[in-house]
């Protein structure tokens, strides 16, 4: 199982495959390098690098969750590239991912081609944060995944003609089946490193955004995102007329990827790098 050590020896996980251009793939918040295996057989020109980030899947959990930070998870993202002597990557962020991806972008320019965005911007429509916070860290109350896949639809608002086995591979992918019921698979504690994000003023991510000048740019949205308004959309697409994009019916925050809006647009995407 590959593993690598962070700057604080921690030991995370991450799968790399393929060959061609190196594309890092950065999950969601509370999710892992699964978010990508829908996606995967429709860049298999590529060489996918899927990263679990701390406290996530199947990496160790960090003692201090102050370390649950997007700075902190950007530097354990560069760490992998070393580790596999990369000098440079694409990034293919979700949601977190993405607004990790602008952070690199305007920390260190150099190491990162281009940015691909799945329904994440610089500013968030605080109906999604709330939507957020009013599931993480916490259990599910059901107890199985088949309970879990029959009745996700109804707390999924936003996704329509999502067929059932989908719901089943992605509550694997979220939860553990105990005997106790489901868990979530990552560290709990996440939940206190948001929280006190949050008391703070949120920055001004516009910059971190427009460091991705002159880099191959993709923004994918679903159509029904509490997380990604319409009008930010329009100023990214304003400052940057040649991002690529595509708005994904029948999706909320965040959509598969695998959607066929979705793997033109990342496969117009790939087709901007040398």
């Amino acid at each position: 199982m590959p593993r690598f050590s962070t700057a604080d020896g921690l030991s995370l996980h991450y799968t790399d495959e393929g060959e061609g251009l190196p594309i890092l793939c950065l999950s969601g918040l509370t999710r892992n390098a699964t978010d990508f295996d829908y996606v995967t057989p429709h860049l298999h020109d590529a060489r996918l690098i899927k990263l679990d980030y701390r406290g996530r899947g199947q990496s160790d959990w960090a003692q201090d969750p102050a370390t649950y930070s997007i700075p902190t998870e950007g530097g354990d993202a560069i760490a992998l590239l070393d580790h596999l002597g990369l000098d440079r990557a694409a990034v293919l962020g979700t949601s977190r991912g993405g607004l990790i991806a602008m952070g690199l972008a305007a920390t260190v320019p150099d190491r990162i081609l281009g940015a691909a965005l799945n329904d994440i911007g610089p500013e968030f429509d605080p109906a999604g944060i709330a939507n957020i916070m009013g599931y993480l860290g916490r259990n599910p109350d059901w107890s199985t995944y088949t309970e879990a896949a029959r009745e996700r639809p109804k707390y999924m608002k936003g996704f329509d003609n999502v067929p059932p086995e989908r719901w089943m591979q992605e509550v694997r992918k979220l939860y553990l089946e105990t005997p106790d019921g489901l868990q979530i698979n990552y560290d709990p504690r996440l939940r206190d490193a948001v929280e006190v994000a949050g008391a703070s003023p949120v920055p001004d991510l516009w910059p971190f955004f427009d460091a991705l000048a002159g880099k191959p740019l993709c923004c994918i949205r679903g159509a029904n995102s509490d997380l990604l308004s319409p009008e930010t959309l329009a100023e990214m697409e304003r400052r940057r007329p040649d991002m690529i994009v595509a708005d994904v019916p029948d999706r909320a925050h965040i959509p598969f990827l695998d959607e066929p809006q979705a793997v033109l647009a990342l496969r117009t995407w790939l087709q901007e790098f040398p």
